[in-house]
């Protein structure tokens, strides 16, 4: 785990070196990293004068578990997938989090009542819904353009290699949904035995060519290195490589897979009260909005929507490149909760059996 310590100081003087208030912050690096750097910890360093502390992590959810196992707990604040956050929940790893802490919509709508269904939980609060998509490089394909999940398991039509998230969860929806399951009907099939072997059949399809990625920043950088002409990746690392730094890549978001992701405390942090006001400024509707303009995952505040601008640094707006907008939900698929917190174990056991086959 590389440590990056934010150089917030001269955002408040003395009053942090006096105090010596902190949080210590766990998040997932490269361009969602930076959006919680440029969207949550300055200005909440500058409005409180609260150091900020950010770790990387492949999966923050990992490490968390670790040290509260070990009783060695570093980290006051981790962002995680919503099932890792219900599933450390329930194993008691993670600090219970008052709702009634959180900051209101600006017309005083208590934020309970301003977030999408599942954004507040015991443990869990959401900071963006982001996805899992299918994307190509544009400059692989001069006539044809995959269009679907189905494409990217057509090897013929469209050669080259694949990459995909080391794991099973995403993989076994996005292959049935592939094999022609529509998106609402995926986790009933997938619910049966007949179901999972379908959905390992259609990754077979395809297992010696694809490249197995672990960290969120592998899949655009295999792109750009030419040794993949599809993955499937977070949407906003895609989005990123796209804009910033004009890499040829296009996202599909027919059988996109949205899930959320949001702050979690681990027992014992050291610094919990300042974790509590870090959670709370953050996920305030208009700083929910201003990290989108800086990756493009989309808030799960309603009130925040609209307070969606431009993407940082440009004079487009980001709203058309959000999963949660209308136009990119046609096809798409909710990562079902209960389902991966009852069978996350036992399929990614399947999986890495597969996988060693």
């Amino acid at each position: 785990m590389k440590k990056t310590l934010i150089l917030t100081t001269a955002l408040c003087g003395l009053a942090f070196g006096a105090s010596a208030q902190e949080v210590n912050l766990l998040s997932w690096g490269g361009a969602y990293g930076n959006s919680h750097l440029e969207a949550y910890a300055k200005p909440f360093t500058a409005e409180t004068g609260i150091a900020v502390n950010i770790a990387d992590a492949d999966n923050p959810a990992t490490p968390i578990k670790a040290m509260v196992e070990a009783g060695n707990v570093t980290s006051d604040v981790a962002s995680v997938e919503y099932a890792d956050a219900v599933r450390l929940c329930d194993e008691g790893l993670l600090e219970e989090i008052d709702a009634a802490g959180l900051t209101a919509a600006e017309d005083g709508t208590a934020a309970t009542d301003d977030y999408i269904e599942g954004g507040v939980t015991d443990c869990f609060v959401a900071t963006d819904v982001y996805s899992m998509v299918e994307v190509y490089d544009d400059s692989k394909f001069a006539d044809a353009k995959p269009a679907g999940p189905a494409d990217f398991f057509d090897l013929e039509k469209f050669p080259g290699k694949r990459t995909m998230r080391k794991g099973a969860k995403f993989n076994l929806e996005f292959a049935l949904m592939a094999d022609g399951v529509p998106a609402a009907e995926v986790y009933d099939v997938l619910g049966t035995p007949e179901g999972v072997d379908r959905a390992f059949a259609k990754l077979d399809s395809i297992k010696n060519d694809v490249i197995w990625w672990e960290a969120g920043a592998q899949p655009p950088q295999l792109l750009a290195d030419g040794e993949v002409s599809m993955a499937y990746a977070f949407n906003g690392r895609i989005f990123d490589a796209a804009m910033k730094d004009g890499k040829p890549f296009k996202i599909v978001w027919d059988g996109q897979i949205y899930e959320m992701e949001g702050w979690v405390i681990p027992k014992g942090a050291p610094h919990m009260e300042d974790a509590l006001k870090f959670i709370a400024f953050s996920t305030a509707p208009a700083n929910q909005a201003r990290a989108a303009e800086f990756i493009s995952y989309g808030p799960p505040r309603k009130s925040a929507a609209a307070m969606v601008g431009n993407i940082e640094g440009t004079e487009e707006p980001m709203g058309p490149h959000l999963p949660t907008t209308a136009d990119n939900m046609g096809n798409a698929l909710g990562s079902n909760l209960d389902f991966w917190v009852d069978h996350d174990s036992e399929l990614n056991e399947r999986f890495n059996a597969w996988l060693a086959g």
